[in-house]
């Protein structure tokens, strides 16, 4: 499923932060192309030196040479690197539809250091499930997990604007589906996955996606986003997501 709208209520705030984040992961991720252009050795040098890999936090590997120091800043430059244009667009495209309206119910600041806890809470959840792993993990999907779980707590009857693939070709269906729906049905495959790949021969099938990370995040943004929205604010969006012009 691939959302593309959902509704933003008259006077909301201009979202400085989620545009920047944006306009962040794309311009680290461009330097890493970059890098892929001076060669494959080069390319995977720079993904381990700023990823995030587990086994140097838990003790059973060495820390990279050239890793940044102290080195557990990888927990933040890892979130604003992605492994290709795939990566990067779909979670761009989930943080432009859902972040503007978190960060309009935090306000800009909040917003920030809410996105930046969820994601270091992904990777925490993802170095306790893979404790020996030498397997760099990037992405921004930790934090933008926070962001849909906030939307969820918060919108959960707010209609989003949906494109559903139809079977094995490229035609899609156009559907507005509740938040509860496509997010909690988003979090229930990342369960699933995650389970999955608790084994080792399922983890190397599942193509090196974090699915634990996903599910880090999305519990933290469930917990924290009562700590950092405006309660007014909130409840003056939550009136205008629940009521007609929500469905429109």
């Amino acid at each position: 499923m691939i959302p593309f709208s959902d509704p933003s209520e008259p006077g909301h705030v201009f979202p400085y932060v989620n545009i920047g984040l944006i306009v962040v992961n794309f311009l680290v991720f461009f330097y890493e192309l970059s890098v892929a252009n001076q060669g494959t050795g080069q390319y995977n040098q720079f993904i381990y030196e700023y990823g995030l890999v587990p086994c140097e936090y838990t003790g059973h590997c060495n820390v990279i040479a050239g890793t940044p120091s102290p080195f557990f800043l990888t927990m933040f430059t890892s979130m604003f690197m992605h492994g290709g244009w795939l990566h990067i667009l779909g979670n761009m495209l989930y943080l432009w539809v859902f972040g503007d309206n978190i960060e309009n119910a935090m306000g800009h600041v909040r917003y920030l250091i809410f996105y930046l806890l969820c994601g270091v809470a992904a990777n925490g959840l993802e170095i306790a499930t893979a404790v020996g792993s030498h397997v760099p993990g990037i992405g921004a999907s930790g934090a933008i997990a926070g962001v849909l779980a906030a939307y969820l707590m918060l919108f959960p009857g707010s209609r989003i604007r949906t494109l559903l693939p139809f079977t094995f070709i490229f035609l899609f269906i156009p559907l507005r589906l509740p938040a509860w729906i496509l997010i909690g049905f988003w979090f229930v495959l990342q369960l699933i996955s995650g389970a999955a790949t608790l084994s080792s021969k399922a983890a190397q099938a599942s193509g090196g996606v974090a699915y634990w990370a996903h599910v880090g995040g999305f519990i933290a943004g469930a917990i924290l986003v009562w700590v950092f929205r405006h309660k007014q604010r909130t409840q003056q969006m939550q009136r205008y997501h629940a009521g007609p012009r929500a469905y429109s």
